[in-house]
């Protein structure tokens, strides 16, 4: 197998995986509002859930998103709709909230998540196209983009739930955590609004 895609594509994924987007958002949201045991769940269905919807794209799904764009767009729209969902709930999320009734996502909705946010799949087929060309090393390669791509995830969500859960440190009073809540829920929204723009 050529290896001269790897450091292209590690370059790619780490600044795919760390700079803000949906995922990053809601995982710092949560690091603040539930610590760390809590978003563990939300934690690995990211890390797993990422991965593996790369590898389905790249095994056939993404020609499917090629030969009926429909798709993606029915996708595309369904994602906004949650994401706008999920920001209700992280500007809706406190600290007496936390008792009572609000949690973290759980690993099922944060896998399922991965298919309509609408920067991952982008990105997933954008990697696809660009990394993995059909031929006799394709499976090999393949393999190995998933595997970065479950280490970058990995190390990605930890940083920023660590990072949430720094920031609630500063978050002593109900009002702070409001604050941020509503902050991170405008900047989710927002992601949104900037993958239609």
């Amino acid at each position: 197998m050529q290896t001269d895609f790897l450091w292209p594509f590690v370059t790619i994924m780490v600044s795919a995986a760390f700079t803000p987007g949906p995922n990053n958002i809601m995982i710092t949201a949560s690091g603040a509002n539930f610590g760390y045991l809590r978003s563990l769940p939300h934690m690995m269905g990211v890390t797993l859930g990422f991965p593996l919807m790369l590898l389905i794209m790249a095994f056939g799904l993404g020609e499917l998103f090629t030969r009926w764009p429909q798709i993606h767009d029915v996708l595309r729209y369904l994602g906004a709709v949650y994401l706008f969902y999920l920001a209700w709930r992280v500007a809706t999320a406190g600290r007496t909230e936390v008792k009572a009734r609000s949690r973290p996502l759980n690993f099922l909705e944060a896998s399922a998540f991965q298919w309509i946010n609408p920067k991952g799949v982008l990105f997933a087929i954008s990697v696809i196209a660009a990394f993995a060309a059909p031929g006799p090393d394709f499976y090999q390669r393949i393999s190995v983009m998933g595997t970065i791509a479950l280490m970058t995830a990995f190390a990605s969500i930890t940083t920023w739930c660590l990072f949430g859960m720094a920031i609630s440190r500063l978050l002593r009073t109900d009002r702070a955590l409001r604050i941020f809540n509503i902050t991170m829920a405008v900047l989710l929204a927002g992601s949104v609004i900037l993958l239609f723009v």
